[in-house]
């Protein structure tokens, strides 16, 4: 598994699209529910393309899912800078928060709310980070957005 994740990080960090075979899990989105969520993230924010979060969604990479609804889903980041380190994303792909509209704030609570029941979940109970990179000044990697909860140690301030 360690092989399969720095072979991911590798790719992802070059910035390719990785497919790979995996063991089937449930999803709760269908192949023609992801197509419709792309088509409609298309209408709204343009056409970024798709992103190795997109491969997450439709399970052609694999990922350590620790929650997953019909909005969202949460899973382990490949590359983690905490002991807990996972993101939260949108099912829609919004390619970043600026980038939101005004429409989309129910969805942003969504999201904060599963960040905060993930992370209580994830026994974070001394408190932890929540980030969200936008752009480039803002060190944003993947347009898609993404929220980075971060727990399990001490944080510094200020951030780099």
């Amino acid at each position: 598994t360690s092989s399969l994740k720095q072979f991911v990080r590798q790719c992802f960090v070059q910035n390719f699209y990785v497919v790979c075979t995996i063991r089937p899990t449930k999803s709760l989105c269908t192949k023609s529910d992801e197509v419709k969520l792309a088509e409609e993230a298309s209408k709204r924010y343009g056409s970024p393309g798709p992103t190795i979060f997109s491969k997450v969604i439709d399970k052609s990479i694999p990922a350590d899912i620790i929650y997953e609804d019909d909005k969202c889903l949460a899973f382990r980041d490949i590359s983690p800078q905490a002991p807990v380190h996972f993101l939260v994303i949108p099912r829609v792909p919004i390619p970043r928060i600026s980038a939101a509209k005004d429409d989309d704030a129910e969805l942003l609570g969504h999201l904060l709310v599963v960040a905060k029941n993930v992370a209580k979940q994830e026994s974070l109970s001394e408190g932890y980070r929540v980030v969200i990179n936008d752009g480039k000044h803002g060190s944003q990697s993947v347009y898609h957005l993404h929220i980075h909860v971060l727990g399990g140690r001490q944080m510094e301030w200020p951030p780099g």
